[in-house]
């Protein structure tokens, strides 16, 4: 979707860590700014007006203005993002030129709304197996999300790609059979049952306790042996 916002961009010439080091230390982070028929341009841009864009509700798919200083002003949309694995602080990102009149791809995030009759009623449990689905459509027609009401659902039954409304040029692009959210049966394992008329099995006796009956019949054994060797010997 697009957005009325600017950001100003300062162009660099050098690349490579330790200039990305240095950037990073004055409150920059390295972007590289490429598509639509341009050179690939390597800028500088202030990573909270970056990081503003993907934490509103658009996030990536927002469409905005890059403004280089000493270039080229263009529409744009954030393809790729590193962050620092530890302290999370954004280390690069690509920008990609954006043509207003060419249909482009993207991933839109779909949510559900309502409680299901069949959690309510029938005891069942709600599942949201896809959480975005791709389309294609003009930059200008890009939504925020899809919405899908799932209070209707019954156990067994299930919202598809293909059941959510698409207005203007959108066209699906993801399987149209593809489960967004479904409801299933809660299962419960049942405990086995014997046989009727069957004796209950038997607690397995310890094998310790084996060992230490073996251990105190051969202690006896050896004690009833003694006296007999004891009177060989005095006759």
């Amino acid at each position: 979707m697009r957005k009325e916002i600017t950001i100003v961009a300062e162009q660099r010439t050098l690349r490579g860590k330790n200039e990305a080091r240095r950037l990073r230390a004055s409150g920059s982070a390295p972007a590289v700014l490429y598509g639509g028929g341009g050179d690939s341009v390597a800028v500088a841009i202030k990573p909270k007006e970056i990081n503003r864009i993907l934490h509103s509700k658009t996030g990536h798919n927002t469409i905005f203005d890059i403004a280089v200083t000493g270039g080229e002003t263009t529409p744009v949309m954030i393809v790729d993002w590193q962050n620092d694995p530890i302290k999370e602080y954004l280390l690069h990102v690509d920008l990609k030129r954006i043509d207003l009149n060419a249909r482009i791809r993207v991933k839109v995030p779909v949510h559900t709304a309502g409680d299901p009759k069949g959690v309510k009623l029938q005891g069942g449990l709600h599942e949201l197996i896809t959480r975005e689905i791709e389309i294609e459509c003009l930059p200008d027609e890009i939504p925020e999300e899809f919405v899908v009401d799932v209070s209707e659902l019954m156990i067994g039954q299930s919202v598809r790609a293909g059941d959510i409304p698409l207005v203007g040029s959108t066209k699906l692009l993801s399987p149209a059979d593809s489960v967004i959210s479904h409801v299933i049966t809660i299962k419960v394992e049942a405990e086995p049952v014997a046989a009727e008329g069957a004796a209950p099995a038997a607690a397995a006796e310890p094998e310790v306790i084996k060992k230490g009956k073996k251990e105190e019949e051969g202690a006896a054994a050896d004690d009833k042996k003694k006296p007999a060797a004891e009177d060989k010997k005095k006759k």
